[in-house]
Order: structure tokens, then C-alpha cells, then sequence
């Protein structure tokens, strides 16, 4: 039996190593999404003045294809199902309590997040006090907060970590086939009940992340290097029987919101497929200057994510309002403008996330700190009230500002400030950055 790297034994107690691999993992599947996005978006300035924006990616037919092995959403929450179970399990034999886990999830989440809201409401008011077009503020509005479903959805998935490890620890596979079950029968019903689809935002990112759990106890290693092969296989092949017969649609940025089975069958494939690729992950994680730049991004991943979305449409509202020539999306000068518009977003988020980074930090150990279950479940329903606001109504000014409010007050009544960090010192070294047993996401 091949190793996982992260020890989990499922008895409760694993190590606090972290697997190089998976922050490798977590990392290439961060820039993937920095520069799917920056493939994506394009602004337009029609002669009448509108603007509209298009998904250069999602229009070309070309590209269905090609996106079922660059959508990494499922991956994000495999990998965080690894490192959310391995934590919860610390915490849990160090004594802590589900309120103390869901008070660190929640600032580890939430303090970067109300800062990027806080900077967008400023940045915005500011733009539209200066005559910029209201139409063109909302625009930004709507796109620059993109990136805060994956939040909603990733702090559900996380939160739920207590109760669905325990399901796990007693019958880890009806776990994950409960929530499998649960995504099919939403989406027999949303055909009916339109609404009730949001609902998979929950089930289906659960159900993936039960994945990780069962990749965190061994479960997928164990299999033999022909038998993940035969998985990933039969995962692709039963995502193309559903895909044509049209079931679901092959598009699977379609498919991401709300989210189907489809993106489970996905989830399925690429868990087989990164078992496959540990020999050659591990040892690249290992060399030297990678090692390196995984600790440097995993202590800044949640501030890329957020903040890249933002700045590249920021970005792009001023490149459409300069007089420069502008190519039209998806010909070949549009396409040979990416790498710069890519480079040009690296330069705008290295001070970006020297400057907010530090938020994704701890302030305390989790069972250093007092958290009652009342005073928890308070915050969680704060911060999801601006969450379900904006999947019901959208995206606007105003609701940016209602969730920098809710998001700062979840943080002041979790006693998230002040800023008082953490410096764990275990067997006389001082873990340092990235490494600590938080995790959030894709290295994140």
C-alpha cells in the first residue's frame, strides 16, 4: 500500500505533517483559476454606450471539452476535505470542541473576505462619485464578487466538517453515497422546482468533500496504480453517458452554478487521477524553491483567490474606458493579449497580498479559545444572511456593503481581533507560514 504523505489513520490522532503534495496540488490548481479567468472575462463598449461583459471560454464549443480537465472546483474541495478532516481530528483529540472548529473556519474565511468587501464598497463609491456610469459600477460589482459563491459554498462544506466526520468515522462510503443520493434527487426535482437546485450548492460540495475524506483515511491509496486508472476512467466515461444523453449539459461552467452530479462524477476522476500523479508530486514538492514558494502561497492563497477577480476587473473597466486598440474577444489578438493581461495580474496582487495576507493568519490555537455553541451559530447565520441575499437577489453595491458589515460583525463577536498570532513552537521549531494545520484552500 502506497502512502498518502498526511498519515491519516482515522483513529483520530494523525500527524501534523502536511503532505507536499497536496499543497502542490492546491497550488497548481490556484493559478489554473487565476488564468481560466483571465481567459474569461471581457469587457464590451458598445457604440450606445453599454457595457456588457462576455465568457470568451464559455461561447467557444471548442473548449467543452478542454474544461473538463482545467475545472478544478472539485479538486479545491477534495483537497480541502483532506486537510479539514486531519484538523478537526487535531483539535478534537486536543480536546477541542465543533464551536471551536467553526470559530477558526469561520475567521480563517471571513476576516480576508469582509477586507476585499470593504475595498470594493470604497473602491466603487469612489467610482461612482467620480461620474463613472452606474451601469459600469454594477457591472464590477457583479463580477468582482464572483468569486464569494465559492466562499459561501466552501465555508458550508467546512462547517459541517463535526457532523459529517462523525458519519464518516462510523460508515465512511454511505456517507458519501447519502449526499450522492441527495444531489440526484435534487436535480430530478429542479426541473419542477428551479429554486430548490441552490440547495446542491451544499450537497454537492459536501459530497466531494466527503471524497477527501475517504482519500484522508487511505481508502484511495490503497487501490493499485491499474485500479485508480480504471476509476478515473469510469468516471469520465459515465460523465459522458449523462453529458449525451442530456441529462446534464457537457459544459461544465454551466453546470457549476448550481452545481450537479456531474461536478461529483468530476470530483471522482480527478481524486483517482492525483492519486495517480503522487510519484511525480511529491517529488517535485520536495525540491527546494518549490517547497519554498508552497509555504509563501499557502499562507496567501485565500487573498489571491479573492482579490484576483476584482483586480482583473478593475483592470479591465480601465483598459476599456483608455483610448488603446481593443481586439475583439476570442479573435487571435484578443488571444495573444492574455499572457500580458496575466502578468499584468500577478503585478497588481503581489502588494495586494503582502498587504492582506496577514488575515488569513491564526490569531489563537483553536482550543486556546473559549467559543460557545450559541455564540457560533450566531456568527454562522450573520455571515451566511448577506450569502443568501445575494444568491436569491444577486450581487450589488449595496449588499457588498450589508456583507462587509455582517462579515465584521461575525468577526468582532468570534473575538477575531485583535490580531494576536499564533507562534507554534512543536519539538523546538517554529512551524512557519502555510504549514500550520488550518488549511483553507488550494495552497490554498
Amino acid at each position: 500500500m502506497r502512502s498518502t504523505g498526511t498519515r491519516g489513520t482515522g483513529t483520530g490522532a494523525d500527524t501534523e505533517i502536511r503532505d507536499p503534495a497536496i499543497d502542490l496540488v492546491r497550488f497548481i490548481c490556484l493559478v489554473l483559476v487565476v488564468v481560466g479567468h483571465s481567459t474569461m472575462v471581457s469587457p464590451v463598449l458598445h457604440p450606445d454606450g453599454t457595457v456588457t461583459t462576455e465568457n470568451t471560454l464559455a461561447e467557444q464549443d471548442w473548449f467543452e471539452p478542454v474544461i473538463w480537465i482545467f475545472m478544478v472546483m472539485p479538486l479545491f474541495f477534495v483537497t480541502g476535505g483532506i486537510t479539514g478532516l486531519q484538523s478537526w481530528r487535531r483539535l478534537k483529540a486536543a480536546g477541542g470542541t465543533a464551536a471551536q472548529f467553526i470559530r477558526a473556519r469561520l475567521l480563517r474565511l471571513v476576516r480576508p473576505a469582509a477586507a476585499l468587501l470593504a475595498a470594493m464598497v470604497a473602491g466603487l463609491s469612489v467610482a461612482a462619485a467620480l461620474g463613472v456610469d452606474r451601469q459600469v459600477v454594477q457591472l464590477i460589482a457583479t463580477g468582482a464578487g464572483m468569486p464569494l459563491w465559492f466562499l459561501a459554498a466552501y465555508l458550508a462544506a467546512q462547517l459541517n466538517i463535526p457532523v459529517l466526520s462523525a458519519l464518516h468515522d462510523r460508515v465512511p462510503w454511505l456517507g458519501f453515497g447519502l449526499l450522492t443520493g441527495l444531489v440526484v434527487a435534487v436535480d430530478c426535482l429542479r426541473g419542477a422546482l428551479p429554486d430548490l437546485a441552490n440547495i446542491n450548492l451544499v450537497f454537492v460540495w459536501c459530497a466531494v468533500q466527503q471524497l477527501g475524506f475517504l482519500a484522508a483515511d487511505g481508502h484511495f491509496s490503497r487501490l493499485s496504480r491499474s485500479g485508480l486508472l480504471g476509476l478515473a476512467v469510469a468516471a469520465h466515461l459515465l460523465l459522458g453517458l449523462v453529458t449525451g444523453l442530456g441529462l446534464y449539459r457537457g459544459n461544465m461552467l454551466v453546470n457549476l452554478n448550481p452545481p450537479n452530479l456531474s461536478l461529483v462524477l468530476l470530483g471522482v476522476s480527478q481524486l483517482a487521477e492525483m492519486e495517480l500523479a503522487r510519484p511525480v508530486l511529491a517529488p517535485l514538492a520536495g525540491i527546494g524553491w518549490i517547497g519554498r514558494l508552497l509555504v509563501v502561497a499557502g499562507a496567501r492563497s485565500l487573498t489571491v483567490y479573492l482579490w484576483h477577480l476584482p483586480l482583473l476587473a478593475a483592470m479591465s473597466g480601465v483598459l476599456l474606458l483608455a483610448p488603446i486598440p481593443k481586439p475583439s474577444s476570442g479573435t487571435a489578438e484578443w488571444w495573444w493579449s492574455r499572457p500580458l493581461v496575466v502578468l499584468a495580474l500577478v503585478l497588481l496582487l503581489l502588494p495586494v497580498a503582502a498587504a492582506f495576507g496577514r488575515l488569513e493568519e491564526r490569531t489563537t490555537a483553536p482550543q486556546a479559545f473559549r467559543c460557545r455553541p450559541a455564540v457560533a451559530g450566531v456568527a454562522v447565520v450573520v455571515v451566511f444572511l448577506p450569502v443568501a441575499d445575494a444568491a436569491l437577489n444577486g450581487l450589488s453595491l449595496g449588499l457588498l456593503a450589508a456583507g462587509a458589515g455582517c462579515f465584521s460583525a461575525a468577526i468582532l463577536l468570534l473575538g477575531g481581533l485583535p490580531l494576536r498570532l499564533r507562534h507554534a513552537v512543536r519539538g523546538g521549531r517554529r512551524r512557519g507560514p502555510g504549514r500550520g494545520a488550518e488549511g483553507a484552500l488550494p495552497a490554498a
